[in-house]
């Protein structure tokens, strides 16, 4: 039979789909507005459906598609193209009631010193979430019945904005300091005012002792919107104990809590290490944080940060100012970075704490060789299709593939827009494509791995190629600074680049003197504590990197060096 005329033998009904309409109210928007609009449909009635969209798997339904120039008043019907995540098509939505609401993810036009044109969603400090994005729009959740048998109309309006985050100087306390700067070298490439922040934590006795002067211990990670495990209060006596699914632990928000006042308590206390913890702030257009270096297309993170964010925040709390004196540590997203900046500016800093790090070699960046497959979501194998796993648990039970991650992140944002793991490494790590978005590495729907791109991240970005190319002049600016930690079930399967890195280092010559260590049956995000489960040692990263920071600066400092001022 002919397509068309297969085509034409599908009975209507199956085609069929509800039509939904989505109106943009002028209460809402004065002007015509861009962005990614999602039909969302939920079966859980827990919470709004848009805080219920993930990759695993009880995610519930999300249909994107982009728009321009939506004019106020206008209504627009989601189109029938929409991409939709797990359920790829609208028609394909079984019948039954389901709570729904539309949301638009507003998007700016960013103007580039490079003559690039890009509408992106800027953060506007949540960090990057398109849920909570301030200034997004969506329609409060009702509950309909969808029914392609008999597609009744469905409207739904814009009738709701997200409210605008609170003032994060608010939150300053004695220990506590919030720093805001513009950065001249980010506003000049992106062709408006961009901001980088931190928290900084200042040392017991930073105002009796005038004339001590600091280490910088710079905490990599994620958006913070508050100092990370921190708190200068007892556990809330009333707190209701909830439950953490990943460390199948009962009131795991309290044992935070009383961590995060163990922490404090420890700080304040005798002995404990007196000098500036700092935890940066630098979301971009693509994602809640930059990794921390240059990059073509988020700009000159890297210089921006050690630049001019840094000393500002010396200047300011009278750090030390020199290299023998800055540590960084971090997991993950915060692991990479971490590994990257020692790596790329090996005098500025005298040392990285790199646990579970994101992928630093890609022939393993998760289960894909980049180099050498030619598909990402599928093992090669003439006669059958094997998707490649996306997250496990320490068991290695798999509970979303490679494919199901991208494509959740395709139906949040068309060119590297979902503000999700794997468009934002693309953010980072890729040249800009002839649109002028991250050019990619794979294509999205497909896995289909584009080689020149692959090229590209090899020579600027992975970082285990980059230390063997590089070593005889790397090697020894690096030797004691690298502490390389993961757990060997991690859920990302990230410990497959450490054992190729790990490798290297045992053999490098001039000798690397790294710390390479590995969690027995440890999932994401192990730091190298062996006495303690990772639900608990995940929340002690300075009380274990801190010690290590004073004993590699007297052991490295220069002659002459300040090591007595802050030793009180």
């Amino acid at each position: 039979m002919r397509p068309f005329l297969a085509l034409l033998a599908v009975p209507a009904l199956a085609l069929a789909q509800p039509r939904v309409t989505v109106t943009l109210p002028t209460a809402r928007a004065t002007a015509p507005q861009d962005g990614r609009l999602l039909l969302l449909l939920s079966a859980d009635s827990s919470a709004e459906p848009r805080f219920q969209i993930a990759y695993g798997p009880r995610t519930q339904l999300v249909f994107g598609s982009d728009v321009e120039g939506w004019a106020p008043g206008a209504s627009r019907v989601v189109p029938a193209s929409s991409f939709g995540f797990p359920i790829r098509n609208l028609r394909d939505v079984p019948r039954g009631t389901y709570r729904v609401q539309a949301f638009l993810n507003r998007y700016e036009t960013f103007r580039l010193a490079d003559g690039r044109v890009l509408k992106l969603a800027p953060d506007r400090g949540e960090g990057q979430q398109w849920a909570t994005k301030p200034g997004n729009l969506y329609s409060a959740p009702r509950t309909i019945t969808w029914d392609p048998a008999a597609p009744t109309p469905i409207a739904l309006t814009l009738d709701q904005e997200v409210p605008p985050v609170g003032d994060f100087a608010k939150k300053e306390t004695q220990y506590v300091k919030y720093v805001r700067i513009r950065s001249e070298k980010l506003s000049t490439f992106w062709g408006r005012d961009m901001f980088l922040a931190a928290w900084v934590l200042l040392p017991e006795g930073f105002d009796s002792h005038p004339q001590a002067r600091y280490p910088l211990v710079i905490n990599h990670g994620h958006f913070p919107s508050s100092l990370s495990g921190w708190r200068e209060t007892p556990p809330d006596a009333g707190l209701a104990p909830d439950f953490s699914e990943r460390f199948q632990l009962a009131g795991y928000n309290r044992i935070q809590q009383e961590l995060a006042y163990d922490f404090f308590q420890s700080w304040t206390g005798k002995g404990f290490p007196r000098m500036l913890l700092m935890e940066i702030q630098h979301p971009t257009p693509y994602y809640d944080d930059s990794y921390a270096v240059n990059s073509a297309n988020n700009g000159p993170y890297g210089d921006a940060i050690e630049q001019e964010l840094i000393p500002e925040v010396e200047r300011r709390f009278r750090g030390l100012g020199a290299g023998w004196a800055r540590f960084v540590f971090g997991g993950s997203t915060g692991g990479w970075e971490s590994m990257a900046v020692q790596m790329f500016n090996p005098d500025f800093y005298n040392g990285a704490w790199i646990a579970c790090p994101d992928p630093i070699d890609f022939r393993h960046n998760t289960v894909v060789d980049i180099y050498r497959d030619t598909n990402a979501y599928w093992f090669p194998s003439r006669f059958k299709k094997t998707p490649r796993p996306g997250h496990r648990n320490w068991l290695g039970h798999v509970d979303a593939t490679l494919m199901e991650m991208n494509h959740f992140e395709l139906a949040l944002g068309s060119k590297g827009r979902s503000g999700d793991q794997w468009d934002v490494w693309e953010s980072v790590y890729s040249p800009a494509g002839p649109d002028g978005y991250p050019a990619r590495l794979w294509d999205k729907e497909t896995g289909t791995i584009d080689p020149k791109v692959a090229q590209y991240w090899k020579e600027h970005y992975d970082l285990s190629h980059i230390l063997r190319r590089d070593w005889k002049t790397l090697g020894p600016k690096l030797r004691g600074k690298l502490r390389i930690y993961v757990g060997d079930m991690d859920n990302y399967y990230l410990n497959n680049a450490v054992y190729e890195v790990e490798s290297f280092l045992k053999t490098a010559d001039p000798p690397a003197d790294a710390v390479v260590d590995y969690g027995d049956r440890d999932e994401h995000c192990w730091n190298g504590d062996h006495t303690r489960s990772n639900a608990y040692s995940r929340l002690r990263y300075p009380q274990m990197v801190m010690p290590w920071a004073v004993e590699r600066i007297l052991a490295t400092a220069p002659k002459g060096a300040d090591i007595r001022s802050w030793r009180y």
